[in-house]
């Protein structure tokens, strides 16, 4: 591999409207900020809300017009998923989702409701209210979720000298144009809904074991965006082995890199701990390996083949801008 391609692929990711959309968090931030940062932090892929002897969990997803009006079932069902992981990511157990829907005609409104129901039945969680208006102008869902966590996985604890994880199930397929990676929906039905409440299962008991402090869910922003969302709230760097992450068989690596898989995390862990995190993932037949190292330089530099390039220096242009 030429060195170009290395710097090529990393300029095409950089550039683009995932991360884009990243930084624009940090404006809305800027407005919403707590009175008390330090109670509720942001940066998340959950508020994290002290409650008795462990956290409530409350996140929600939003999605676009063109996505629900292209893919109104899988919308639905995307509503329950994506928050599901939310709060795993966080090391906890989802409780309930409430959803608020607009739609333009009733038969729009029934297969987003349908995809919807699907999805919390897979999971095993309620949907317990929300607002809905099939007389929109528009096609569009929003999803919000409650979980609890007795033991947090949080984007601030990472650790220089921890390993970077990634775990991402591979047995799944791509919804063409989109860049989602799903390896979810096929598996409706008793039997496919039981795999998947244990697979995300993993994630809170390796909290609870002390396996782990650090975890994201690879988001939109893809693998390095999220690695580096992760790296900035903790106020780390990070080194990443492209040929070490997961990846299905003839998926091109850029495509990879932009995808947002259906189950598909980071954590950080000592080196020690890194065996026995992988070993739980792999049992239940999902990826594991370990892909890069934890530092101190705030700066996310990626290694492909004998080539060496940083992707983002955090301390010369945060991306959220939650640097401690």
């Amino acid at each position: 591999m030429m060195a170009h391609e290395l710097a090529t692929l990393l300029h095409t990711l950089r550039n683009g409207r995932a991360l884009a959309g990243k930084q624009d968090i940090a404006e809305t931030a800027a407005i919403l900020k707590p009175a008390n940062p330090d109670a509720i932090r942001l940066g998340d892929d959950c508020a994290a809300i002290p409650d008795g002897d462990g956290y409530l969990l409350l996140a929600s997803e939003g999605f676009q017009d063109s996505f629900v009006r292209s893919m109104p079932w899988f919308s639905g069902y995307c509503g329950v998923m994506v928050n599901v992981s939310d709060i795993a990511a966080m090391g906890g157990r989802p409780v309930a989702v409430v959803d608020a829907l607009w739609s333009d005609t009733s038969e729009a409104a029934t297969s987003i409701l349908t995809g919807l129901r699907d999805g919390a039945d897979t999971y095993g969680v309620p949907v317990v209210g929300g607002h809905t208006n099939r007389r929109s102008t528009h096609n569009s869902l929003s999803v919000a979720i409650l979980g609890r966590a007795r033991h947090l996985l949080t984007s601030f604890d990472a650790r220089p000298g921890e390993v970077l994880i990634a775990a991402i199930d591979l047995r799944g397929r791509w919804h063409d144009p989109h860049p989602f990676w799903d390896a979810s929906s096929a598996l409706c039905g008793t039997e496919g809904a039981a795999r998947l409440r244990g697979d995300i299962e993993l994630l809170p008991t390796i909290a609870e074991d002390g396996l782990s402090r650090a975890a994201k869910d690879i988001s939109m922003a893809g693998l390095l965006g999220t690695a580096l969302m992760l790296a900035e709230c903790s106020g780390i760097g990070m080194t990443i082995t492209l040929d070490d992450i997961p990846r299905p068989e003839g998926a091109p690596m850029e495509r990879w890199l932009s995808a947002f898989p259906s189950y598909g995390y980071l954590l950080t862990a000592r080196r020690e701990d890194a065996e026995a995190i992988m070993a739980r993932f792999r049992g239940r037949g999902i990826a594991a390996s370990i892909i890069g190292q934890c530092d101190s330089t705030q700066r996310l530099d990626v290694t492909w083949a004998d080539e060496t390039e940083t992707f983002w220096d955090l301390a010369r242009m945060p991306l959220m801008g939650y640097a401690p």
